[in-house]
Protein backbone atom coordinates (compact mmCIF):
# COMPACT_ATOMS: atom_id res chain seq x y z
CA UNK A 1 0.00 0.00 0.00
CA UNK A 2 1.27 3.28 -0.87
CA UNK A 3 2.28 5.76 2.26
CA UNK A 4 0.64 9.24 1.27
CA UNK A 5 1.64 12.59 2.60
CA UNK A 6 0.35 16.15 2.03
CA UNK A 7 1.81 18.07 -0.62
CA UNK A 8 5.18 19.57 -0.24
CA UNK A 9 4.68 22.91 1.17
CA UNK A 10 1.40 21.91 2.23
CA UNK A 11 0.99 21.43 5.55
CA UNK A 12 -1.27 19.73 8.21
CA UNK A 13 -2.46 22.14 10.81
CA UNK A 14 -2.54 19.81 14.01
CA UNK A 15 -4.15 20.31 17.32
CA UNK A 16 -1.07 21.16 19.28
CA UNK A 17 -0.89 24.17 16.36
CA UNK A 18 -4.30 24.90 16.68
CA UNK A 19 -4.89 26.93 19.58
CA UNK A 20 -1.87 29.31 18.12
CA UNK A 21 -3.46 30.03 14.87
CA UNK A 22 -6.93 30.40 16.45
CA UNK A 23 -5.52 33.02 18.88
CA UNK A 24 -3.78 34.80 15.69
CA UNK A 25 -7.08 34.70 13.66
CA UNK A 26 -9.69 35.42 16.40
CA UNK A 27 -6.88 38.90 17.20
CA UNK A 28 -7.21 39.82 14.24
CA UNK A 29 -10.85 39.67 13.42
CA UNK A 30 -11.22 41.65 16.61
CA UNK A 31 -8.72 44.35 15.87
CA UNK A 32 -10.40 44.63 12.31
CA UNK A 33 -13.92 44.86 14.04
CA UNK A 34 -12.60 47.89 16.43
CA UNK A 35 -11.70 49.89 13.55
CA UNK A 36 -15.50 48.70 11.65
CA UNK A 37 -14.10 46.61 9.11
CA UNK A 38 -16.50 43.74 7.47
CA UNK A 39 -15.81 40.40 7.23
CA UNK A 40 -15.73 39.67 3.56
CA UNK A 41 -14.78 35.86 2.33
CA UNK A 42 -14.08 35.35 -2.01
CA UNK A 43 -14.11 31.60 -3.29
CA UNK A 44 -10.53 30.14 -3.09
CA UNK A 45 -10.74 29.45 -6.67
CA UNK A 46 -10.89 32.28 -9.56
CA UNK A 47 -11.44 33.20 -13.02
CA UNK A 48 -7.52 33.07 -14.11
CA UNK A 49 -7.97 36.50 -15.14
CA UNK A 50 -8.75 38.28 -11.80
CA UNK A 51 -4.99 37.51 -11.46
CA UNK A 52 -3.64 37.50 -14.84
CA UNK A 53 -5.16 40.62 -15.77
CA UNK A 54 -3.95 42.18 -12.36
CA UNK A 55 -0.93 41.03 -11.27
CA UNK A 56 0.91 41.13 -14.85
CA UNK A 57 2.57 38.12 -17.14
CA UNK A 58 6.29 39.30 -16.59
CA UNK A 59 5.37 39.20 -12.60
CA UNK A 60 6.83 36.22 -10.10
CA UNK A 61 3.35 35.23 -9.32
CA UNK A 62 2.12 34.46 -13.22
CA UNK A 63 5.34 33.27 -13.98
CA UNK A 64 6.54 31.11 -11.56
CA UNK A 65 3.94 30.72 -8.67
CA UNK A 66 0.19 30.89 -9.82
CA UNK A 67 -1.63 27.74 -10.05
CA UNK A 68 -3.82 27.69 -13.18
CA UNK A 69 -6.13 24.76 -14.45
CA UNK A 70 -9.19 24.56 -16.95
CA UNK A 71 -12.23 22.91 -15.56
CA UNK A 72 -14.52 20.48 -17.34
CA UNK A 73 -16.57 23.62 -18.42
CA UNK A 74 -13.28 24.79 -20.48
CA UNK A 75 -13.15 27.78 -17.85
CA UNK A 76 -9.44 28.77 -17.52
CA UNK A 77 -9.17 29.17 -13.58
CA UNK A 78 -6.73 29.80 -10.91
CA UNK A 79 -5.86 29.11 -7.27
CA UNK A 80 -6.34 32.46 -5.59
CA UNK A 81 -2.48 33.87 -5.11
CA UNK A 82 -3.32 36.95 -3.13
CA UNK A 83 -6.79 38.42 -2.04
CA UNK A 84 -6.47 42.18 -2.94
CA UNK A 85 -7.85 41.53 -6.85
CA UNK A 86 -10.33 39.08 -5.71
CA UNK A 87 -11.80 41.89 -2.81
CA UNK A 88 -11.69 43.83 -5.55
CA UNK A 89 -13.38 41.63 -8.33
CA UNK A 90 -16.19 40.89 -5.27
CA UNK A 91 -16.14 44.88 -5.11
CA UNK A 92 -17.05 46.00 -8.22
CA UNK A 93 -19.80 42.44 -8.42
CA UNK A 94 -21.58 43.14 -6.08
CA UNK A 95 -22.38 46.90 -6.87
CA UNK A 96 -20.56 48.19 -4.08
CA UNK A 97 -19.71 51.08 -5.31
CA UNK A 98 -23.07 52.35 -4.25
CA UNK A 99 -22.14 52.12 -0.66
CA UNK A 100 -20.97 54.72 1.30
CA UNK A 101 -17.65 54.98 0.92
CA UNK A 102 -14.89 54.11 1.64
CA UNK A 103 -15.81 50.63 1.89
CA UNK A 104 -13.61 48.54 4.58
CA UNK A 105 -13.20 44.83 4.21
CA UNK A 106 -10.60 42.12 5.85
CA UNK A 107 -10.48 38.73 5.01
CA UNK A 108 -9.20 35.52 6.28
CA UNK A 109 -7.92 32.52 4.17
CA UNK A 110 -5.75 29.96 2.17
CA UNK A 111 -4.13 31.03 -0.85
CA UNK A 112 -1.67 29.36 -3.07
CA UNK A 113 1.79 29.90 -4.96
CA UNK A 114 4.01 27.25 -6.64
CA UNK A 115 7.19 28.68 -4.54
CA UNK A 116 10.09 27.14 -2.97
CA UNK A 117 9.29 25.90 0.56
CA UNK A 118 10.96 27.55 3.24
CA UNK A 119 10.74 28.86 6.51
CA UNK A 120 7.52 31.07 6.97
CA UNK A 121 6.76 30.81 3.29
CA UNK A 122 4.83 27.61 1.62
CA UNK A 123 2.48 26.48 -1.29
CA UNK A 124 -1.08 26.58 0.29
CA UNK A 125 -0.28 29.82 2.78
CA UNK A 126 -2.78 31.99 4.89
CA UNK A 127 -3.12 35.40 5.37
CA UNK A 128 -5.24 37.92 7.20
CA UNK A 129 -6.05 41.25 5.25
CA UNK A 130 -8.03 44.69 5.01
CA UNK A 131 -8.76 46.84 1.95
CA UNK A 132 -10.26 50.27 2.27
CA UNK A 133 -12.12 51.02 -1.00
CA UNK A 134 -13.50 54.45 -2.45
CA UNK A 135 -10.99 57.01 -0.69
CA UNK A 136 -7.76 58.42 -2.07
CA UNK A 137 -7.15 60.42 1.64
CA UNK A 138 -4.42 59.80 3.37
CA UNK A 139 -5.77 59.54 5.90
CA UNK A 140 -6.92 55.87 4.89
CA UNK A 141 -3.42 54.78 4.40
CA UNK A 142 -2.52 55.52 7.70
CA UNK A 143 -5.22 54.14 8.80
CA UNK A 144 -4.69 51.09 7.88
CA UNK A 145 -0.96 50.89 8.79
CA UNK A 146 -2.42 51.60 12.14
CA UNK A 147 -4.66 48.83 12.15
CA UNK A 148 -1.76 46.56 11.41
CA UNK A 149 0.53 47.86 13.87
CA UNK A 150 -2.41 47.34 16.42
CA UNK A 151 -2.73 43.97 15.78
CA UNK A 152 1.05 43.08 16.04
CA UNK A 153 0.85 44.62 19.50
CA UNK A 154 -1.98 42.99 20.52
CA UNK A 155 -0.73 39.51 19.89
CA UNK A 156 2.85 40.61 21.22
CA UNK A 157 5.00 41.54 18.22
CA UNK A 158 5.60 44.80 19.67
CA UNK A 159 9.12 45.09 17.83
CA UNK A 160 7.88 44.85 14.58
CA UNK A 161 9.91 47.79 12.32
CA UNK A 162 7.55 49.60 10.02
CA UNK A 163 9.02 51.00 6.86
CA UNK A 164 7.42 52.93 4.64
CA UNK A 165 7.51 54.85 1.27
CA UNK A 166 5.91 56.74 -1.77
CA UNK A 167 6.04 54.85 -5.50
CA UNK A 168 4.12 58.23 -6.61
CA UNK A 169 1.87 58.40 -9.31
CA UNK A 170 2.17 57.06 -13.06
CA UNK A 171 3.79 60.31 -14.21
CA UNK A 172 6.32 60.33 -11.18
CA UNK A 173 7.46 56.32 -11.55
CA UNK A 174 7.74 56.94 -15.32
CA UNK A 175 10.48 59.47 -14.76
CA UNK A 176 12.09 57.47 -11.77
CA UNK A 177 12.26 54.19 -13.94
CA UNK A 178 13.77 56.18 -16.78
CA UNK A 179 16.65 57.26 -14.34
CA UNK A 180 16.95 53.89 -12.81
CA UNK A 181 17.27 52.57 -16.43
CA UNK A 182 20.18 54.33 -17.24
CA UNK A 183 21.62 53.60 -13.71
CA UNK A 184 21.20 49.75 -14.33
CA UNK A 185 22.47 49.72 -17.48
CA UNK A 186 25.78 49.33 -16.94
CA UNK A 187 25.95 46.93 -13.68
CA UNK A 188 23.42 44.51 -15.56
CA UNK A 189 26.18 41.93 -15.92
CA UNK A 190 26.57 42.50 -12.16
CA UNK A 191 23.09 41.48 -11.19
CA UNK A 192 21.48 38.03 -10.42
CA UNK A 193 19.72 36.73 -13.00
CA UNK A 194 16.18 37.55 -11.68
CA UNK A 195 17.16 41.04 -11.63
CA UNK A 196 18.62 40.59 -15.10
CA UNK A 197 15.51 39.18 -16.68
CA UNK A 198 13.77 42.32 -14.46
CA UNK A 199 15.91 44.85 -16.04
CA UNK A 200 13.86 44.09 -19.23
CA UNK A 201 10.16 42.97 -17.99
CA UNK A 202 10.01 44.77 -14.65
CA UNK A 203 12.60 47.22 -13.49
CA UNK A 204 10.78 47.94 -9.96
CA UNK A 205 11.41 44.93 -8.81
CA UNK A 206 15.28 44.89 -9.19
CA UNK A 207 14.75 47.57 -5.59
CA UNK A 208 13.22 44.46 -4.47
CA UNK A 209 15.46 41.88 -4.79
CA UNK A 210 16.38 39.87 -1.30
CA UNK A 211 19.83 38.46 -2.92
CA UNK A 212 23.09 39.49 -1.67
CA UNK A 213 24.13 39.61 -5.01
CA UNK A 214 22.21 43.08 -5.97
CA UNK A 215 22.69 44.69 -2.63
CA UNK A 216 26.02 47.11 -3.62
CA UNK A 217 24.02 48.16 -7.13
CA UNK A 218 20.58 48.69 -5.25
CA UNK A 219 22.14 51.00 -2.43
CA UNK A 220 23.54 53.06 -4.58
CA UNK A 221 20.29 53.83 -7.12
CA UNK A 222 18.89 56.87 -7.55
CA UNK A 223 15.78 57.30 -4.83
CA UNK A 224 11.87 57.52 -6.22
CA UNK A 225 11.29 60.22 -3.20
CA UNK A 226 13.20 62.73 -5.53
CA UNK A 227 11.30 62.38 -8.20
CA UNK A 228 7.66 62.99 -6.46
CA UNK A 229 5.85 65.52 -7.81
CA UNK A 230 3.86 67.95 -5.10
CA UNK A 231 0.64 66.09 -4.79
CA UNK A 232 2.51 63.28 -4.29
CA UNK A 233 5.23 64.56 -1.63
CA UNK A 234 2.23 66.38 0.33
CA UNK A 235 0.38 62.92 0.05
CA UNK A 236 3.14 61.12 1.72
CA UNK A 237 3.85 64.12 4.09
CA UNK A 238 -0.09 63.48 5.59
CA UNK A 239 0.53 59.87 6.03
CA UNK A 240 3.56 60.50 8.18
CA UNK A 241 2.12 63.37 10.01
CA UNK A 242 -1.24 60.95 10.93
CA UNK A 243 1.34 58.10 12.49
CA UNK A 244 3.01 60.58 14.09
CA UNK A 245 -0.03 61.83 15.97
CA UNK A 246 -1.05 58.26 17.07
CA UNK A 247 2.47 57.80 18.02
CA UNK A 248 3.70 54.71 15.61
CA UNK A 249 7.48 54.71 14.72
CA UNK A 250 8.81 54.24 11.18
CA UNK A 251 11.16 54.67 9.07
CA UNK A 252 11.64 55.81 5.63
CA UNK A 253 12.48 53.33 3.07
CA UNK A 254 13.01 54.05 -0.49
CA UNK A 255 13.95 50.69 -2.21
CA UNK A 256 10.15 49.41 -0.64
CA UNK A 257 8.52 49.20 -4.44
CA UNK A 258 5.63 47.62 -5.99
CA UNK A 259 6.39 46.77 -9.74
CA UNK A 260 2.86 46.66 -10.54
CA UNK A 261 1.35 49.66 -12.63
CA UNK A 262 -1.66 49.79 -10.21
CA UNK A 263 0.01 50.39 -7.02
CA UNK A 264 1.00 54.53 -6.41
CA UNK A 265 2.21 56.44 -3.19
CA UNK A 266 2.01 54.71 0.30
CA UNK A 267 3.93 51.49 0.29
CA UNK A 268 4.41 49.93 3.81
CA UNK A 269 6.44 47.11 5.26
CA UNK A 270 6.53 45.48 8.79
CA UNK A 271 9.32 43.67 9.33
CA UNK A 272 10.89 41.79 12.63
CA UNK A 273 13.98 43.39 13.95
CA UNK A 274 16.65 40.79 12.86
CA UNK A 275 15.29 40.34 9.53
CA UNK A 276 17.49 43.39 8.13
CA UNK A 277 14.63 43.60 4.61
CA UNK A 278 15.16 39.52 4.26
CA UNK A 279 11.59 38.79 5.96
CA UNK A 280 8.41 40.68 6.06
CA UNK A 281 5.31 39.76 8.74
CA UNK A 282 3.00 41.67 6.52
CA UNK A 283 3.20 44.72 3.61
CA UNK A 284 0.56 47.03 2.22
CA UNK A 285 0.23 49.83 -0.20
CA UNK A 286 -2.61 51.90 -2.09
CA UNK A 287 -3.60 50.46 -5.50
CA UNK A 288 -6.02 53.20 -6.97
CA UNK A 289 -6.00 51.95 -10.63
CA UNK A 290 -6.65 48.10 -9.60
CA UNK A 291 -10.43 48.24 -9.41
CA UNK A 292 -10.34 50.16 -13.45
CA UNK A 293 -7.72 47.35 -14.24
CA UNK A 294 -10.76 45.42 -13.44
CA UNK A 295 -13.23 46.72 -15.41
CA UNK A 296 -14.60 48.89 -12.93
CA UNK A 297 -14.81 52.84 -12.45
CA UNK A 298 -12.18 54.69 -11.26
CA UNK A 299 -11.82 53.99 -7.76
CA UNK A 300 -8.79 54.51 -4.95
CA UNK A 301 -8.06 51.72 -2.80
CA UNK A 302 -5.33 51.15 -0.25
CA UNK A 303 -5.09 47.61 2.00
CA UNK A 304 -2.29 44.95 3.64
CA UNK A 305 -1.82 41.08 3.58
CA UNK A 306 0.03 39.56 6.53
CA UNK A 307 0.78 35.97 6.72
CA UNK A 308 -0.62 34.24 9.46
CA UNK A 309 2.11 31.26 8.93
CA UNK A 310 4.93 34.08 9.74
CA UNK A 311 3.12 35.56 12.69
CA UNK A 312 3.05 32.45 13.99
CA UNK A 313 6.90 31.71 13.43
CA UNK A 314 7.54 34.91 14.96
CA UNK A 315 5.23 34.60 18.11
CA UNK A 316 6.91 31.00 18.57
CA UNK A 317 10.93 32.71 18.14
CA UNK A 318 10.02 34.79 21.12
CA UNK A 319 8.45 32.21 23.04
CA UNK A 320 4.89 34.05 23.32
CA UNK A 321 1.56 31.42 23.53
CA UNK A 322 -1.73 31.99 23.50
CA UNK A 323 -3.42 31.80 26.61
CA UNK A 324 -5.10 28.42 27.03
CA UNK A 325 -8.25 28.70 25.52
CA UNK A 326 -8.04 24.65 25.40
CA UNK A 327 -7.86 23.55 28.71
CA UNK A 328 -10.62 21.38 29.82
CA UNK A 329 -12.53 22.22 32.89
CA UNK A 330 -14.11 19.38 33.93
CA UNK A 331 -13.50 15.26 32.91
CA UNK A 332 -16.65 13.07 33.97
CA UNK A 333 -15.70 9.60 35.34
CA UNK A 334 -19.44 7.67 35.46
CA UNK A 335 -19.89 4.81 37.31
CA UNK A 336 -22.51 2.17 37.26
CA UNK A 337 -25.54 2.55 34.36
CA UNK A 338 -27.69 5.53 36.65
CA UNK A 339 -24.03 7.14 36.87
CA UNK A 340 -23.35 7.03 33.14
CA UNK A 341 -26.44 8.23 32.24
CA UNK A 342 -26.72 10.84 34.60
CA UNK A 343 -22.85 12.08 33.94
CA UNK A 344 -24.12 12.99 30.22
CA UNK A 345 -26.99 14.84 31.48
CA UNK A 346 -24.85 17.01 33.80
CA UNK A 347 -22.26 17.21 31.01
CA UNK A 348 -24.85 18.70 28.37
CA UNK A 349 -26.06 21.73 30.98
CA UNK A 350 -22.35 22.56 31.86
CA UNK A 351 -21.60 22.60 28.34
CA UNK A 352 -24.92 24.84 28.24
CA UNK A 353 -23.62 26.71 30.75
CA UNK A 354 -19.83 27.72 28.64
CA UNK A 355 -17.91 25.11 30.53
CA UNK A 356 -15.35 22.76 28.62
CA UNK A 357 -16.18 18.77 29.70
CA UNK A 358 -14.43 15.83 28.35
CA UNK A 359 -17.06 13.13 28.64
CA UNK A 360 -15.50 10.05 30.39
CA UNK A 361 -16.76 6.52 29.11
CA UNK A 362 -18.24 4.10 31.48
CA UNK A 363 -16.33 1.06 32.12
CA UNK A 364 -12.51 2.08 33.04
CA UNK A 365 -11.16 1.77 36.75
CA UNK A 366 -11.32 4.91 39.12
CA UNK A 367 -7.87 4.72 39.43
CA UNK A 368 -7.54 4.75 35.54
CA UNK A 369 -10.15 7.41 34.90
CA UNK A 370 -8.85 9.93 37.71
CA UNK A 371 -4.91 9.01 35.55
CA UNK A 372 -6.67 10.27 32.53
CA UNK A 373 -8.24 13.53 33.46
CA UNK A 374 -5.04 14.56 35.10
CA UNK A 375 -3.10 13.83 31.46
CA UNK A 376 -6.01 15.97 30.06
CA UNK A 377 -4.48 18.77 32.57
CA UNK A 378 -8.55 18.98 33.70
CA UNK A 379 -9.52 21.21 36.40
CA UNK A 380 -11.73 19.09 38.13
CA UNK A 381 -12.81 15.45 37.93
CA UNK A 382 -16.55 14.85 38.61
CA UNK A 383 -17.41 11.46 39.54
CA UNK A 384 -21.20 10.24 39.15
CA UNK A 385 -21.92 6.67 40.35
CA UNK A 386 -25.24 5.09 40.34
CA UNK A 387 -25.64 6.57 44.38
CA UNK A 388 -25.23 9.85 43.15
CA UNK A 389 -27.34 9.72 40.61
CA UNK A 390 -30.06 8.61 42.76
CA UNK A 391 -28.67 11.57 45.13
CA UNK A 392 -29.12 14.34 42.30
CA UNK A 393 -25.15 15.22 43.43
CA UNK A 394 -22.17 14.35 41.70
CA UNK A 395 -18.33 14.42 43.69
CA UNK A 396 -16.32 17.25 42.68
CA UNK A 397 -12.52 16.51 43.12
CA UNK A 398 -10.52 19.48 42.22
CA UNK A 399 -6.85 18.31 40.14
CA UNK A 400 -4.80 21.49 39.25
CA UNK A 401 -4.92 22.66 42.81
CA UNK A 402 -5.16 21.62 46.58
CA UNK A 403 -8.98 21.32 47.87
CA UNK A 404 -11.10 18.81 49.33
CA UNK A 405 -13.29 16.50 47.39
CA UNK A 406 -16.81 17.53 48.07
CA UNK A 407 -20.49 16.49 47.01
CA UNK A 408 -22.39 19.12 45.07
CA UNK A 409 -25.80 19.39 43.60
CA UNK A 410 -26.61 19.10 39.99
CA UNK A 411 -28.08 22.20 39.51
CA UNK A 412 -25.20 23.74 41.29
CA UNK A 413 -22.43 22.31 39.14
CA UNK A 414 -22.11 25.80 37.26
CA UNK A 415 -21.72 28.20 39.98
CA UNK A 416 -18.90 25.39 41.78
CA UNK A 417 -16.85 25.32 38.94
CA UNK A 418 -17.54 28.61 38.06
CA UNK A 419 -18.48 29.96 34.21
CA UNK A 420 -15.25 30.51 31.97
CA UNK A 421 -16.14 33.64 29.54
CA UNK A 422 -13.92 34.13 27.36
CA UNK A 423 -13.60 37.70 26.77
CA UNK A 424 -11.84 39.74 23.72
Amino acid sequence: MPSYQAPRGMNDTLPEDAALWRYIRDTAERVARLYDYRQITTPIVEDAGVFLRTVGDESDIVQKEMYLFEDRGGDRLALRPEGTAAVCRAYIEHGMGSMPQPVRLFYVGPFFRYDRPQAGRYRQLWQFGAEAIGSDSPAADAELIELQHTLYEALGLRDAVLRINSIGNADSRGRFIDALREYFRPLVPTLSKDSQRRFETNLLRILDSKEEQDRPAVEGSPSILDFLDEADAAHFEAVKVALDAVGIAYEVDPFIVRGLDYYSRTVWEFEPPEARGQSTIGAGGRYDGLIELLGGQPTPGVGFATGIERIALNLRARGIEPPDADAVDVVTIPLGEAGAAAALRVARDLRAAGITVRAGYPGRSMKAALRGASAANAAYALIIGDREASDGVAQLKPLREDGEQQAVAFGELAGAIGVRRLSF
